[in-house]
């Protein structure tokens, strides 16, 4: 009887040293012919490479376990014998005929005979296995309630490519919707100023001392009135809004370009320097004003379309509404032209000094502010004067309308609250020591800036002054109100982001190294352009710079922008430059040519409840971006663009 030899333990197997090759193909990358190390067993620590651990320090942090791949690994066939798949046929069936303990059993002396290699690839093989997805069993109110929670949109787009299941809950309109709110992308410029209207006066159905529904916050919900403007520019070619993903992807491009992108296009106005005094951005002209007589009238791409010439000297104030221009200047006319055609309609006569501001209060009312110390408002259908506003004492240097009042202000330090139905001052504001430059209106609050160096806060209904805002060392020359955010300009070069609720600086910037000459900010950026050459973007809400525009003019005259769209006017090389800025994204992102899915989503449908990952080869479907299809939105939406899928997301990375 032969002695009995005690077969080798599972550890000594393990520590045995074979010498035979064994070649896996995870990924298609073949590994070396040297033995790998497996992943280590539950008893095994897991040392951090390359660590060296200082004495009475903590132990260091396990080093954590990679993302499954999108396969798992495949066992190589290219060696196998001809009867091989015989024996693993009978094997199987074997193997399915036996209950739970023979099949334990069976696969626990397989796993007694496996070497570490193999034992790695029984480790990569079954890991996918038994990870569960948890989107595919909880609820979908859950699971979209915990995806709320991602506030990065780029982490949404590559959720998406997970799974289809994934991919169905992050194409519900209701995550992309508070992901807008959160971005604050639901406001406009347009629910502040009317869409045809850039650095112009609001629409005649605005309220006269009292809240202006445009200038409440924002209420962090989306409605179907809080993206008007938008749908306006579908016109222009743009495809008609789907949904608040594609609107987001859209805000989301336009912002990145702000910051880093855009597109710029460069005209010489003219060749001797002449002074631009006026410029206007509306949703169909660039508007520009000289100190030499002339009026040039370009498309929003910079095209020149006509020139204006019917003044004789300097024009130092316009106002557009729709396609009629009304313009003013030294030569003490008030004239009224034709944008489409360049026809003047109406000269009206009456100041006895230089036309220094211009505003409209409707369709059909233009008011005008002279050295002459008077305004007059001016039917521009018929050129009547209606009626002459007199009560200054100096030269009137700006004006704001909203709905029947006008606010002014003059170089006799006062500035004043009129009535336009009734054509009489209810009130004068007294308390600058000197020359008021520039004012700013929104309904129910006037503020003003003087050459005193402060701004004033006043109640437009009683005359009270509400605050005083110092901080400014020279001339307060440029005003914008909204909300209840105030930003001014001064000469010292700083420009001041105020809260109109606190009374108090939010931020302080020192923009340029000279005068703030233009001045202009939405909901999320300010547009700064100084006599110091410059153009500077910067962040409303942090008050950080975001880029320069234009950083090598002698001078900047004017700037003014919308959403997409930015103009300056600078002083170049001794020559007058008109550059425009487009940030919209490129046509070929606005194109979705992306394969559609069927028009129902079923999140109830059944699904696997494994990854992909997981999940056999011939069981996998494509899990492309591309595969996407936006859900109908009801509600009124913004423009919206697909994003150009050029890589493994829908978003860009910076």
């Amino acid at each position: 009887m032969p002695p009995y030899n005690r077969p080798l333990s599972f550890s000594e197997r393990r520590g045995a040293v074979f010498n035979e090759e064994l070649s896996l193909n995870t990924h298609n990358v073949k590994l070396s012919q040297q033995r790998p190390r497996g992943p280590p067993t539950p008893s095994m620590s897991t040392p951090a490479a390359e660590f060296e651990q200082v004495t009475g320090s903590p132990p260091p942090p396990p080093t954590p376990a990679a993302s499954p791949g999108p396969s798992h690994s495949r066992p190589n066939w290219s060696n196998a014998g001809e009867d091989e798949e015989a024996y693993l046929s009978g094997l199987r069936k074997y193997f399915a005929q036996c209950n739970g303990g023979q099949r334990t059993r069976l696969l626990a002396d397989l796993l007694n005979l496996c070497t570490s290699q193999q034992l790695s690839f029984v480790h990569q093989f079954v890991s996918p296995l038994l990870k569960k997805d948890p989107f595919t069993t909880l609820p979908d109110e859950l699971c979209l309630r915990i995806l709320s929670f991602i506030d990065d949109p780029k982490v949404l787009a590559r959720a998406s490519q997970v799974s289809r299941r994934w991919r169905d809950l992050l194409s519900d309109d209701m995550t992309w919707k508070n992901l807008c709110v959160k971005h604050d992308y639901q406001r406009r410029m347009s629910e502040v100023q009317p869409p045809f209207h850039i650095n112009t006066t609001i629409g005649p159905n605005a309220l006269s001392f009292g809240p202006q529904e445009n200038d409440a916050g924002g209420s962090g919900a989306l409605t179907s009135t809080s993206l008007p403007a938008t749908f306006e520019r579908s016109a222009n070619g743009r495809p008609a809004p789907r949904s608040y993903k594609s609107h987001f992807k859209q805000r989301y491009l336009v912002d990145a370009a702000w910051r880093s992108g855009g597109r710029n296009v460069s005209r010489n106005i003219t060749q001797d320097g002449g002074v631009v005094t006026s410029l206007h951005l509306t949703s169909k002209y660039i508007i520009v004003a000289l100190d030499n007589a002339k009026i040039h009238v370009f498309d929003t791409d910079g095209n020149a379309l006509r020139t204006l010439q019917g003044h004789v000297m300097g024009v130092w104030a316009m106002v557009p509404w729709d396609d009629i221009l009304v313009s003013g200047g030294c030569d003490r006319d008030v004239r009224v032209w034709n944008l489409s055609t360049g026809d003047c309609l109406h000269t009206l006569r009456g100041h006895t000094s230089t036309v220094r501001c211009l505003k409209m209060s409707d369709a059909n009312t233009a008011i005008s502010g002279s050295r002459d110390t008077t305004l007059r408002i001016w039917d521009i259908n018929t050129g009547l004067c209606k009626n002459v506003l007199v009560g200054h004492q100096a030269s009137v240097r700006c004006l704001e309308i909203k709905g029947d009042i006008v606010v002014s202000g003059s170089y006799d330090a006062t500035a004043k609250v009129w009535s336009i139905s009734e054509g009489r001052c209810l009130h004068t504001l007294q308390g600058h020591y000197s020359h008021i430059y520039a004012i700013a209106f929104d309904g129910q609050r006037v503020a003003t800036g003087s050459l005193d160096t402060s701004v004033r806060i006043w109640n437009a209904q009683t005359g009270e002054c509400l605050a005083i805002l110092q901080g400014h060392t020279s001339l307060v020359g440029q005003l914008q109100m909204r909300g209840g955010t105030l930003v001014t300009g001064g000469s010292d070069g700083s420009v001041r982001v105020w809260s109109l609720s606190r009374f108090c600086a939010i931020h302080r910037l020192a923009a340029h190294d000279n005068s703030v000459t233009s001045l202009q900010f939405d909901d999320t950026r300010v547009v700064s352009g100084g006599s110091d050459g410059r153009v500077k973007v910067w962040d409303l809400k942090t008050g950080n710079l975001v880029r320069e525009l234009v950083t090598q003019g002698e001078a900047v005259w004017r700037v003014a922008f919308e959403e997409e769209k930015c103009v300056a006017m600078a002083l170049k090389n001794s020559r007058t430059v008109m550059e425009v800025w487009s940030f919209s994204p490129p046509e070929e992102m606005l194109r979705d040519e992306r394969p559609m899915l069927p028009p129902k989503r079923m999140l109830d449908a059944p699904v696997p409840d494994r990854p992909l990952s997981a999940l056999p080869l011939e069981y996998r479907g494509s899990t492309s971006a591309g595969d996407m299809q936006d859900v109908e939105m009801l509600d009124a939406g913004p423009s919206t663009a697909p994003l150009q899928r050029s890589g493994p997301t829908f978003f860009h990375d910076e």
